[in-house]
């Protein structure tokens, strides 16, 4: 799908939706892409919507866990990182539909020029100090750790500090940095935290970072000198950047911090952050302190998505838990992936992956609930009325329920997933009505009305179908931000595309208006929308 215009083309503040960008010091996996998906079904619903949208995501390629992949594998940082995003990250992004605007690396100079502004500022207002630093530091993470909180280690880690996300070994670092006057801000933050609960969710999250406030900040190192893999500092090139800081300004730099007013006005802040719970602390504690700083607005809400856990331990690269997405829509398809675990996990929660799971919900929900349902109805319109919708002339109690069910289903799904980001609540809401709808067919037997050929009998029939086919209707237009793919070919062989236009073009709010479908529109039967699955090792 073509985004609409994006947030230069007037006046209108975009809805301004944001991934983390991610650390290209491997390819992507299944973690990654939840976030992303997440993302994309929320930027989509918006535009389906009729708003302006700006969805970012991008890569973060400094640091020294970088340097150290890149020279292991014989090549300079740069070389590596355009590596990974050429072959492994654009791509998949292409292959599961990922509908973004921009997509920022931050080795881009539209990003570091102004990376150095923003810092040259906060030096210039006093918020930068420089000083010496010991402590433990956590390649991984990229970040200092506050002792209290790593764990001991055992086995061939016996007598070490670990890491309590990675399980490995922090380093003990002894530098000369720079650093930001973040212990001046727990009182700003706490304040803010509290004149806008809904600004960290979800609640646990956002308990857990007031909590870690209210006991005090430490100043943040913004340098790192023992290597060179970064944005220089400006007033000082023997230092680099704190990657984590380089990072967060991705948000403000991709959206013409800067660099061009008009858009900077019409697009930040962003209005949802989604984020891993791992690096909540840094967005909601690190960059709106940041943002105070240097007197800008900050964002409307961060939202920290869970784990996806397999075998009970977060999926990552480093613990040999991670999957390729492509291990799985090779077997499944892509729409059935970005279905499946909007669907089987609540977003914010951890949520346990198994392709047991994913089978059985493919088979009983989209093969026989909404697969089944779109062959048999489009299949009935065929046979019964030579594959045109006829008039619906005898309508009853049974089809105002539907259409009763309809509009509690639009204004339920679009409540969760448009302003709730409860993409789990909002497709099992859409799904309820795909079996209220096979329900009524049940009820109803077309198949069996069919069989009278009275004037009495074909209205009755025409009825029961326009029903089901104006449901299936909406449905496309509900599951569009979703599954795209399969909406549009259930759009194209209802035939929406020719009698209402564009599935892209069609409101969300609008879905439930009874009778968009005109009689004469010609409906085909097409191809399984979910085809049957074969027996399949693990992984095939």
């Amino acid at each position: 799908m073509e985004p609409p215009e994006g947030p230069e083309s007037g006046g209108e503040k975009a809805y301004y939706v944001t991934t983390p960008i991610y650390y290209v010091n491997d390819a992507p996996h299944l973690g990654h892409a939840y976030t992303t998906l997440a993302a994309d079904v929320l930027a989509r619903w918006h535009r389906q919507r009729g708003e302006k949208v700006w969805f970012l995501t991008g890569t973060d390629e400094h640091g020294q866990k970088i340097l150290r992949t890149a020279t292991a594998h014989g090549v300079s940082p740069q070389e590596w990182c355009d590596r990974l995003v050429e072959e492994a990250w654009q791509p998949l992004w292409r292959h599961l539909e990922i509908a973004h605007d921009d997509f920022i690396r931050t080795t881009q100079r539209r990003h570091t020029d102004r990376v150095q502004e923003f810092v040259q500022d906060l030096y210039d207002n006093g918020e930068i100090y420089k000083a010496d630093y010991e402590g433990p530091y956590c390649v991984h993470c990229e970040e200092f750790k506050i002792p209290a909180e790593l764990l001991d280690g055992e086995g061939e880690y016996a007598g070490q500090k670990l890491c309590p996300i990675h399980r490995k070994p922090v380093e003990l670092l002894q530098e000369e940095n720079y650093f930001f006057r973040l212990s001046d801000y727990p009182e700003r933050l706490l304040a803010h935290y509290e004149a806008h609960p809904e600004f960290i969710q979800p609640e646990s999250a956002r308990n857990e970072v007031v909590n870690f406030v209210r006991q005090g900040l430490q100043d943040l190192s913004i340098s790192r000198s023992t290597f060179s893999w970064g944005v220089p500092v400006p007033w000082d090139d023997r230092h680099v950047i704190y990657v984590w800081v380089d990072a967060l300004l991705n948000y403000a730099t991709a959206a013409g911090y800067n660099e061009n007013p008009a858009k900077f006005a019409t697009t930040f802040p962003a209005d949802v952050h989604l984020v891993g719970k791992d690096i909540l602390r840094f967005h909601a504690v690190i960059w709106p302190a940041m943002l105070m700083a240097n007197g800008l607005p900050l964002p409307g809400r961060i939202v920290a998505n869970g784990w996806l856990l397999v075998g009970g331990e977060k999926m990552s690269k480093s613990n040999l838990t991670g999957i390729k997405p492509q291990d799985l829509t090779s077997h499944f398809g892509v729409d059935a992936y970005r279905w499946y675990f909007l669907r089987a996990i609540a977003f914010g929660q951890d949520g346990a992956f198994s392709w047991e799971d994913f089978s059985a919900r493919y088979t009983s929900e989209l093969a026989n609930d909404y697969g089944n349902l779109a062959s048999r109805v489009t299949a009935m319109i065929g046979r019964y009325f030579d594959g045109e919708l006829p008039a619906s002339p005898a309508e009853g109690d049974a089809e105002q329920t539907i259409r009763t069910g309809l509009t509690r289903t639009v204004a339920e799904a679009d409540r969760r997933i448009g302003e709730d980001l409860d993409f789990q609540g909002g497709i099992a809401a859409i799904f309820d009505f795909v079996r209220q709808v096979n329900g009524y067919l049940t009820e109803q037997e077309p198949w069996k009305v069919a069989k009278d050929a009275s004037p009495a009998g074909r209205a009755r029939l025409a009825t029961i179908l326009c029903t089901a086919a104006e449901s299936l209707r909406a449905l496309a237009v509900l599951l569009h931000p979703v599954m795209p793919e399969t909406s549009r070919r259930l759009w194209t062989s209802l035939g929406a595309e020719h009698a209402l236009g564009p599935l892209a073009d069609q409101r969300i709010q609008a879905a439930g208006d009874w009778g968009s479908l005109p009689a004469g529109t010609r409906v085909v039967k097409g191809t399984a929308l979910f085809p049957r699955l074969e027996e399949a090792e693990r992984g095939a």
